[in-house]
Formats: structure tokens, C-alpha cells, sequence
């Protein structure tokens, strides 16, 4: 199944990390941020890839190219005048998805099995998925409710006793999905949630293995410890 990375943001929370570079481009043990993504993705059989990049964009797409080198095909949609956000930046790749990807923010690390979410997908009739953790507060707020099956309420600002789950960085969409977004619009990918969850269209896929991310210099080294002991660095 093809993949979507959103990586055009300016991470200014990295700043100065972030300054010159783009977060994808961080050097973490000799490679970028992505490469770890993509080497994660290879692994999982996922190699056709599309980039949604903004910020800092020729920097990637120097360094990855069309993606044969690292064994992936890559295609690029790149947000020029102004960042649409992550809603907004999937709407603007459209033209180059299938009838149904995977969504990943660019800054998320996910040890788990890619295919497992995919048959779930598949199985079921629905519009969308969306791979969560039972967090419980553990690493972040926990954001997400979930009940029998399916994601039944979602915010990243009002957080209620029943969300004990978090999005884990990943989802899964039909393409007929995206009619719910605004063209040309800066938009959040939650707008695109929360229409589904009300007609009952967003499944929910627990991930049994926590998720890492670079969004904070805190996640930033202990993703770097992460890495390092995976791969005896």
C-alpha cells in the first residue's frame, strides 16, 4: 500500500535544531530523521512513498532524490507560498493517491506491524483507520476514545476520563475520504477525523508497541537512545 509522510512543518519547537534544517533532516546515528522512517517502512513492504514537503523541502528532496537508492519510489507534492498543515497538505497531494494509503506524520517513529493495520483495514467496511495505543497518559495526554472497534471521540485540546488511547501516528484512508477537506486550505488532519467518527466510519487499530517521536528536544534524545540500542550503534 502507498504511504503518505507529512514532513513540511517548521518544527519550531526543535529551534534552533530547526533553524536551518528540516526536522526530517536531523542527523540521528549517521542518518536523517526519514531515512529511520523509511528503512522502518522497507521492512514492512511499504515502498511506494509520497513526501508532503514545505519547509526547508529542497533539502530533501536533494538528498532522496526519486528514492531508487534507498530501494523506494518517491513523489513529492510541496506546499511553495504558504504551509496548509497536515490536513491541507494531504488535500494538495491528492492528485497523486490511490484509492486508498497509509498517512504518517513526519516526525513519528512506529515499531509495529504495518500489514496487521492494513488486513484490519480490509476486513471491515469503512471509510478510514486510525492506529492507536492504550498511553494512558504515559507519554502524552491520551487523546482518543475508543469502543468496540471503533474510535468514538477525538481531540488533541479537550481531553475527557474516557480517552485512555492516543493516535499513534498513522492511519489508514479511502481517497472518497478527502472530499471532506478544503481545497488550497491550511487545515488540520483532525478536521478530516471528526466528520467520520460521527457516521461511525473510523476504526480503531491498537498497536501493542509504544510509538517515538522528534517533535520535542526531550523525544528527540530518547528516540536517539531507542534507535541506538535497536540497532547496536
Amino acid at each position: 500500500m502507498q504511504i503518505v509522510i507529512l514532513c513540511g512543518g517548521k518544527a519550531t519547537r526543535l529551534q534552533p535544531l530547526t533553524k536551518k534544517t528540516s526536522k526530517s533532516m536531523l542527523v540521528i546515528e549517521g542518518k536523517p530523521f526519514l531515512e529511520h522512517q523509511i528503512n522502518l517502512l522497507k521492512k514492512n513492504e511499504i515502498e511506494d512513498i509520497v513526501l508532503c514537503v514545505g519547509y526547508k523541502a529542497e533539502q530533501i528532496k536533494d538528498y532522496f532524490g526519486d528514492g531508487k537508492k534507498f530501494g523506494v519510489k518517491i513523489e513529492y507534492s510541496q506546499e511553495r507560498k504558504e504551509l496548509l498543515g497536515t490536513g491541507g497538505a494531504l488535500k494538495k497531494a491528492e492528485n497523486l493517491l490511490g484509492n486508498d494509503f497509509l498517512v504518517m506524520y513526519g516526525d513519528s517513529y512506529l515499531p509495529f506491524n504495518f500489514q496487521e493495520a492494513i488486513e484490519s483495514f480490509r476486513k471491515f467496511d469503512k471509510f478510514d483507520l486510525m492506529v492507536t495505543y492504550r498511553n494512558l497518559n504515559r507519554y502524552e495526554p491520551s487523546n482518543v476514545a475508543v469502543e468496540k472497534g471503533l474510535v468514538k471521540s477525538y481531540s488533541k485540546k479537550r481531553k475527557t476520563k474516557e480517552m485512555k488511547y492516543i493516535d499513534y501516528g498513522v492511519g489508514i484512508f479511502e481517497k472518497e475520504a478527502l472530499k471532506i477537506l478544503p481545497e488550497n486550505t491550511p487545515c488540520d488532519l483532525s478536521q478530516l477525523y471528526q466528520p467520520l467518527i460521527k457516521r461511525n466510519q473510523l476504526l480503531a487499530f491498537k498497536s501493542k508497541t509504544r510509538f517515538y517521536t522528534i517533535g520535542s528536544f526531550r523525544e528527540l534524545e530518547e528516540f536517539k537512545k531507542y534507535i541506538k540500542k535497536v540497532h547496536n550503534f
